[in-house]
């Protein structure tokens, strides 16, 4: 079977509902062997988001929602980055050297960007575009991530994070939804902030005016199937709340704080 930069997952496009996992897998290219690491290096982070791509299948399924994949490990190169940034295809990775990238040429680059980014990316903007014709409203769109415990020696104390830039009809709701729980310490825009040019979430939903937040869940508490569904469990009943609402299916600009773009209105939403 050929290798395919995108996987899809069927649901009910009517639904308004999109999920998508940009380092859902660890695989890379027949070609591309491991890279030069050993096989260990891909049961880290640094290969792909650990527990992502079965959390987001149950999420699909029990919503009845599409989803879209990637269907490569972000070694090979970062989905989740713009093609003019420097961690686009990374040759060093939380203290991993990733001889496969070094050095890497303008043909290799171009390579990996023509072969996986860029249809990845045109498989997510296929998969919104069906969800807008389906449902006749904007789509609503939720990404899936998951982060490490541990940075360096420094504990991350969050069991989850909502990343956003300046959109916030998802993410408020979203915060509400998890603070629910007096058990969860739930971060805003920790333990990364959401506001990266270029980056998934800037091309499919903030440039477009989409409704959309992203969510990191912390790795160990989705390393297994019992918290797969403990975790599936809890986001699917707010997700579908939150999806009810008007607001998430009306485009609207709220610009970004990485900057202005030529493309958007004069006006943006504060």
């Amino acid at each position: 079977m050929p290798f395919s930069p995108f996987h899809l997952v069927d649901g009910d496009s009517a639904k308004s509902l999109l999920l998508i996992a940009d380092h859902a897998r660890r695989e890379l290219p027949e070609e591309y062997g491991s890279l030069g690491l050993p096989s260990s290096e891909f049961e880290r982070h640094i290969a792909y988001d650990i527990g992502v791509e079965l959390l987001t299948r149950k999420l699909a399924a029990m919503l009845g929602v599409p989803a879209v994949l990637g269907g490569f490990s972000r070694l090979l190169i970062d989905p989740n980055r713009g093609e003019d940034d420097p961690t686009l295809i990374m040759q060093l990775s939380d203290g991993a050297i990733i001889p496969g990238n070094n050095p890497m040429t303008y043909q290799e680059r171009e390579k990996r960007l023509n072969q996986y980014y860029r249809p990845y990316h045109g498989a997510v903007a296929q998969a919104i575009d069906a969800v807008a014709r389906a449902s006749g409203k904007a789509p609503l769109v939720i990404s899936i991530h998951s982060f490490t415990a541990f940075w360096k020696a420094t504990p991350r104390p969050w069991h989850a994070g909502i990343l956003w830039d300046k959109d916030w009809r998802a993410v408020r709701p979203l915060l509400e939804g998890l603070r629910a729980d007096p058990k969860l310490l739930v971060g805003d825009n920790e333990p990364y902030d959401g506001a990266l040019r270029n980056d998934t979430m800037f091309q499919h939903c903030i440039v477009p005016g989409l409704a959309h937040a992203l969510i990191e869940v912390r790795q160990d508490l989705i390393a297994d199937g019992a918290g797969i569904e403990q975790w599936a469990n809890r986001l699917a009943p707010i997700l579908e709340a939150i999806n009810a609402s008007p607001d998430m299916h009306v485009v609207k600009h709220f610009g970004s704080r990485t900057g202005p773009n030529p493309s958007w209105p004069d006006e943006t939403v504060d």
